[in-house]
């Protein structure tokens, strides 16, 4: 349970992070804009921290659930999708302040790495709903 409250808080440092890079980098290049970055900060906030709260409260009353072989594979890959999608929302939400001239290559690159970590994000959901169910399967009532 102490690595799930550990990487929740990852997440919440993170979103701060990206919070104030978000106000202090669009204020410094004088962008009153939309941009991406706005959203890294929250996403980092409901899909990583908060997750990862309401995962540790669940553990605390079912155990079973940490050792699961599902569990520990949704742990590994959520966690490698989330910070590559909140990378590729990052990498977007600059260049859309810099507003360099990106060929149609570079711009497909970006959007192609933003689809595949919401794939592998979508994957690691599924995952841990079927340790979820598996657990609470295993359960008499």
């Amino acid at each position: 349970m102490r690595k799930l409250l550990n990487t929740s808080m990852i997440y919440f440092v993170s979103a701060i992070i990206a919070g104030v890079f978000y106000r202090e980098f669009t204020k410094l290049k004088g962008f009153t804009g939309e941009t991406m970055l706005r959203f890294v900060h929250t996403h980092l906030f409901v899909l990583g921290m908060i997750l990862f709260l309401v995962i540790a409260l669940y553990c605390k009353a079912e155990h079973g659930l940490l050792q699961d072989q599902t569990f520990r594979r949704f742990f590994v890959l959520y966690n490698i999708a989330l910070p590559f999608m909140a990378c590729t929302m990052l990498a977007r939400g600059i260049l859309q302040v810099l507003n360099p001239a990106l060929t149609r290559t570079v711009d497909a690159m970006i959007s192609g790495f933003a689809g595949i970590s919401h794939i592998l994000l979508t994957i690691a959901v599924w995952m841990l709903f079927c340790a979820i169910r598996k657990n609470i399967a295993d359960e008499s009532f």
